[in-house]
């Protein structure tokens, strides 16, 4: 059996990335890796008196997104699909990258941000491009999923 994964990060893109994979998985067929990674919050010395609740915000985040990780499993697990969903904390790149290097496809959104935007901060998309090991399928932010075909 194939892996797809499949990085989220609950923007409005996921609907359409989870939509993405879950058409492919059942192509192929293919178990298909659900990837949250959160950031732990950017803390500077001058605001550091500010933010004194840093692991806080990461619990947080983390019950968040494990509650979130939950329905998509199973709404994947109601169209049949066998699903696995992984949750990790800090740089997004450097851990889809990682766990990319397992899968046999990985299928992740772009924001659609411009190219000013994409250099002054970056993309996480563009970095796994360039890093993966394995095909990655960009669905564009406007993307409609794909039914397929009878």
């Amino acid at each position: 059996m194939k892996t797809i994964l499949a990085p989220v990060d609950f923007s409005p893109a996921t609907e359409a990335v989870i939509g993405e994979a879950a058409r492919l998985a059942k192509v192929l067929p293919a178990k298909v890796v659900v990837l949250a990674v959160i950031q732990p919050p950017m803390i500077t010395s001058e605001y550091a008196a500010l933010v004194d609740n840093t692991g806080e915000i990461l619990a947080a985040g983390e019950k968040n997104a494990a509650r979130r990780l939950a329905a998509i499993e199973d709404q994947l697990r109601q169209e049949g699909i066998t699903v696995e969903a992984v949750q990790a904390i800090g740089a997004p790149i450097q851990h889809i990258v990682r766990q990319a290097a397992t899968a046999d496809y990985v299928v992740m959104g772009s924001h659609g941000h411009t190219a000013l935007y994409d250099l002054l901060v970056g993309s996480t998309t563009h970095g796994v491009l360039m890093r993966a090991k394995c095909p990655v399928v960009i669905v564009p932010a406007e993307a409609k999923v794909a039914k397929p075909p009878i």
